[in-house]
């Protein structure tokens, strides 16, 4: 799996909690939730698809790794197996 498929997948579950967000749109670098007006109970639906999508479990503690675009993309292509970059 590519960088860019996890971020599609990413794109998808962000999507199913928030129909409006245009992907064209997101910054890679900046933090989700200043972009996307989700609050702490859509995150935690947002972040349980990540699981469900990727097969991946994310342990509470890890939330805070989950803020980016980007860092998202790394940290599942990461519990995937997949080298950086």
């Amino acid at each position: 799996m590519t960088d860019d498929d996890i971020r599609s997948g990413v794109i998808d579950c962000i999507r199913r909690i928030a129909p409006e967000v245009e992907p064209g749109e997101l910054a890679r670098e900046r933090p989700l939730r200043d972009q996307v007006d989700l609050d702490s109970m859509d995150w935690l639906n947002v972040i349980v698809g990540f699981h469900q999508r990727f097969g991946v479990d994310i342990p509470e503690s890890d939330y805070a790794k989950l803020v980016s675009l980007d860092a998202i993309v790394a940290y599942l292509g990461a519990r995937l197996g997949q080298p950086p970059g």
